[in-house]
């Protein structure tokens, strides 16, 4: 939903924490994130009344034709990117641009697509290789939702009375709501999750469209809805599929649900903040980056940190170059620290061709397909960085310890180990070049060192336990080696 503070309504009731296992894929797993009327227009016919021409202004209310056909037309495009994973904001029936204020969960929106069309955007993704995520909505609905359209019409005689919270009768205006509703908005009242008819068709809802072939949920704002009504979800989501994964939108410390009985992961919005502290504001020295990373990774199991959806910007936030003030140079140390990091990363679609945008709606705008007007370094950066962490496991899978350096404190750096492999990732978020020794630990003497970014070279002996290079102003490096038996 908006870029708001989220704030946990319910306490975690008292239960044993179950074990933490996580989809094993989401290891392994680069998403894309895709707002789907602002992607792509594959299918003129379905176009809203009033639908603007494409690369028009981003408004809250306007409509540029964007559906399921376009991604389904630009599946290949997907996949040249390297990543393996989509998210989609909603796409279920709804008179809004971003589907958030539902009027039927069973149905897609029909200027979005249809049945058939999802079917074959499931089969288009899976045929590639890419798993696909939906937005579940589960915490309010639009004020035409058939349940309040009902509730409306009758008044307290309605079955669906007790589906939302409502002070009194007639039911008000969504201007001036006498009903309980998100953050105030008269247009998204809530759903009483705990009222069992309401449970239960959230779960036939979700159990209808993983049985369509979905590969799990991202929930909005599902810290609004108790833990127990998650607990039991989970319960449906795993019986219908083990390796179905779970993230919540959570923007703070999110140990509550990630105990093993919930979620599996968050959209990682502390690691978005820490990395616009030290890369684009600089309010943050290296350490104290290394500082705010440990306490998010000391916050929850180590087996949800490698499932952690890792972004840089969303729906919801400014986009990644506008922040970086037009700065590319900027953008790419981030994407580089992000491909190289534990968890799953996640990229918000027209990043990687160098699209700006403010705060909502301005992070909404339709997506640049004119190649004129891409940027394609920034395109061909992305997808080599993407299909680096793919070549090596120990960049998706490995451990993760910072190291200590010596001299101007703009160069932050790390290991990643996973079986015989380490990898050593070194970053200068300077202005200028800077030499540097890195420290190698002493298992990784008499390695076999090679560089593998920003170019590969031929692979070095490294002796006197430490590695000396020279990295320029706004630049990365990452060397890969093994212990030779």
């Amino acid at each position: 939903m908006t870029a708001v503070v989220a704030k946990q309504m319910y306490a975690q009731p008292e239960v044993a924490p179950a074990s933490v296992v996580v989809p094993s894929w989401v290891k392994d797993a680069v998403f894309y994130q895709i707002f789907p009327e602002r992607f792509a227009n594959g299918d003129p016919s379905n176009d809203p009344p009033g639908t603007e021409p494409w690369g028009g202004v981003p408004k809250s209310r306007n409509y540029f034709g964007g559906d399921l056909q376009g991604i389904i037309d630009r599946l290949d495009y997907i996949a040249s990117l390297g990543v393996n994973a989509l998210y989609l904001n909603p796409i279920f029936e709804s008179k809004s641009n971003h589907k958030y204020h539902a009027t039927d969960f069973l149905k897609i929106d029909p200027h979005v697509g249809d049945d058939a069309t999802f079917k074959q955007l499931v089969d288009g993704c899976h045929a590639r290789g890419i798993r696909i995520i939906l937005d579940g909505v589960f915490n309010h609905t639009g004020v035409e939702f058939f349940a309040f359209e009902d509730l409306k019409k009758h008044g307290a005689l309605s079955r669906y009375a007790k589906w939302y919270n409502v002070y009194s009768f007639p039911v008000a205006p969504p201007n001036k709501p006498n009903y309980e509703c998100w953050w105030g908005y008269g247009n998204l009242p809530k759903l009483m999750t705990h009222n069992p008819e309401v449970r239960d068709y959230l779960f036939k809802v979700t159990e209808h469209w993983m049985r369509c072939g979905i590969d799990g949920w991202r929930l909005d704002v599902p810290n609004e809805i108790p833990h127990t009504f998650w607990i039991e979800w989970r319960k449906l989501v795993k019986s219908l599929d083990p390796e179905a994964y779970i993230v919540g939108e959570i923007w703070d410390d999110a140990s509550p649900w990630l105990k093993g009985d919930q979620f599996d992961a968050v959209m990682n919005y502390r690691f978005l903040k820490a990395c616009l502290d030290f890369f684009v504001l600089r309010k943050k020295t290296p350490g104290e980056f290394a500082t705010a990373l440990d306490s998010i990774t000391s916050s929850y199991p180590p087996e949800v940190n490698f499932a952690m959806q890792n972004l840089l910007g969303s729906h919801d936030t400014e986009r990644l170059l506008t922040l970086c003030s037009g700065n590319t140079d900027i953008v790419k140390l981030a994407w580089l620290f992000q491909m190289t990091y534990v968890g799953a990363p996640m990229v918000y679609y027209g990043d990687e061709v160098g699209m700006t945008g403010g705060k909502d709606p301005g992070c909404r705008g339709t997506m640049i397909w004119d190649a004129g007007k891409q940027d394609h370094a920034l395109l061909g950066y992305l997808r080599a960085a993407i299909g680096m962490r793919k070549e090596f496991t120990v960049l998706r899978r490995g451990s993760f310890d910072t190291l200590s350096l010596a001299g101007p404190g703009t160069v932050f750096a790390f290991t990643r180990r996973h079986g015989d492999a380490m990898a050593v990732v070194v970053l200068n978020n300077g202005e200028t070049q800077q030499e540097i020794d890195l420290p190698l630990p002493a298992e990784g003497l008499g390695n076999l060192w090679m560089q593998v970014w920003p170019t590969r070279e031929q692979p070095v002996e490294i002796k006197g336990g430490s590695l000396s290079t020279f990295v320029p102003a706004y630049s990365g490096k990452v060397f890969i080696g093994e212990k030779r038996r």
